[in-house]
């Protein structure tokens, strides 16, 4: 084939094919060269070296040859690029998921963190409300117990004023009772002596002095004494129900009084609530037609309520609020004052024979301390409950003094109400009740009648949003979409 060289200087067919078709890279003895490269390459077997023949053909380079070397490094970053990529997005990856990881953990241990702090105030939430409902069960049951304990101890011992005097005598230990737990839970513990200098406060800057004593204590005892000699009065005429309900009406008196003598703001639920209690008064004293041993009860239960009534508006009035340590000070102030002056007046009522005993081993001892250290539980309870929780929760217990005391006397004691009587115990109770209102129960109710509303507009829009889409998914699976109307 590779025949003569041609005069034009061609040597063979290929090598005018090549010059006609203007092949990039031609050169003279272009086809012999390959012809040769091709026949040392048959030459060289296999796995064998061929070191010289290799060595010839690197020393003819060729222009395609030298063309193949330049772009070389182009192709071996062609060819790298690709893997830098990959491993370029590999470490994106590797990255990212690192960052989804971390941010994942912690939006967990932010969610267990929130759970936690639900959990502990659910459970103080929990704890509150046992203790709010146990202040309120022991204020119930103690005035429950009292009064029926009275009830018991007039069958053999009617000295209505021994029984006042003797129970007001134990108040005394209401301040050492303090002092107690302070002791048992303070942090900084102080001497007796300090502590009762503290506390004095609530008799003015200087303390208790003498003059304070007989100036602020006497009215102040006087009136004290007076509201429990005038209820248990009532309890020897009336029913425990009966007495317990009218002097929950103490609580409509406080506010007429307070409103003319404080000039408190006046409510009008309230004028509503004093003129029920009033009904419910009426209407007790008519259960038995105006006459007999009703009305005397009804006349001694009220004035126990006023003189209640008008202790809490001179207490607020001369002595301010007070906390729980002045409010014990003041009221084993009460009863030492009590011990000292008051004690003559049971000594004069025995020897006119007004209230006689005889012998001193006929006093029943026991139903006495029952009667002395349940009044004494009611007010630690009360002065307590007002320091640690809130005063409605009192108001509350003292209430249900009244259901209480109609189920003793149902159950025990066989008692059957008039309808008149019980609709008066309802009417009083619900007085008293609405007085428990505070003072902007009208704002309160607006802002909560106005949340509900807000409530419910923000659900119906979050349900039309959700019907929205709904229908809208709804309309994809279809393969349809639902154009909005304008």
């Amino acid at each position: 084939m590779d025949g003569k060289a041609a005069p034009n200087g061609v040597a063979t067919i290929e090598d005018r094919i090549l010059r006609i078709t203007g092949y990039y890279g031609y050169y003279p003895g272009y086809s012999s060269q390959k012809s040769a490269s091709r026949s040392s390459a048959i030459q060289c077997k296999p796995g064998g070296n061929c070191p010289s023949r290799h060595r010839g053909m690197t020393r003819q380079l060729s222009p395609l040859s030298v063309a193949e070397d330049s772009a070389a490094p182009i192709l071996e970053l062609q060819n790298r690029s690709p893997s830098g990529i990959c491993r370029h997005s590999r470490v994106e990856r590797q990255s990212r998921s690192g960052e989804e990881g971390a941010q994942t953990h912690t939006e967990s241990s932010s969610q267990e963190a929130e759970g936690q702090t639900r959990c502990q105030s659910c459970t103080s939430t929990f704890l509150k409300l046992i203790w709010r409902f146990l202040i309120i069960l022991s204020v119930s049951s103690s005035w429950v117990g009292t009064t029926q304990f009275v009830k018991i101890t007039f069958e053999t011992f009617d000295c209505p004023f021994f029984m006042t005097w003797f129970s007001t005598n134990w108040n005394i230990m209401i301040f050492p009772i303090y002092y107690s737990g302070h002791l048992a839970t303070a942090q900084e513990k102080q001497s007796p002596i300090k502590k009762f200098r503290e506390c004095s406060r609530i008799f003015g800057e200087d303390g208790l002095t003498l003059k304070l004593f007989l100036k602020r204590t006497a009215p102040f005892s006087i009136l004290w004494t007076l509201t429990n000699y005038l209820y248990l009065l009532a309890l020897k005429k009336l029913t425990a129900t009966d007495v317990s309900a009218l002097f929950c009406c103490n609580k409509a008196f406080v506010f007429l009084l307070s409103w003319i003598v404080l000039k408190d703001r006046f409510m009008g639920a309230r004028i509503v609530a004093a003129i029920m209690a009033i009904t419910g008064i009426v209407m007790m004293a008519y259960a038995d037609g105006f006459q007999g041993d009703s009305i005397i009860g009804v006349a001694y239960a009220v004035g126990s309520a006023s003189t209640s009534a008008l202790y809490k508006v001179l207490f607020k009035m001369f002595l301010g609020s007070a906390n729980f340590g002045e409010a014990a000070h003041f009221v084993s102030t009460l009863g030492f004052f009590n011990f000292i002056f008051i004690s003559i007046t049971p000594i004069i009522l025995y020897f006119t024979k007004v209230e006689y005993w005889y012998p001193f081993s006929a006093v029943p001892w026991g139903y006495l301390c029952g009667v002395a250290g349940l009044w004494l539980a009611f007010n630690i309870l009360v002065n307590v409950g007002v320091v640690l929780t809130y005063p409605i929760l009192i108001s509350i217990g003292t209430v249900l003094s009244v259901p209480g005391n109609a189920a003793v006397d149902l159950l025990k004691h066989k008692m059957i109400f008039s309808v008149v009587r019980l609709g008066a115990t309802i009417i009083i109770c619900m007085g008293f009740l609405l007085m428990l209102l505070p003072e902007e129960w009208d704002e309160i109710t607006l802002r909560f009648i106005n949340s509900l509303k807000e409530k419910k507009s923000e659900d119906h829009s979050e349900d039309i949003t959700e019907s929205s889409v709904h229908t809208r998914s709804r309309s994809r699976a279809n393969g349809t979409v639902s154009i909005p109307l304008a």
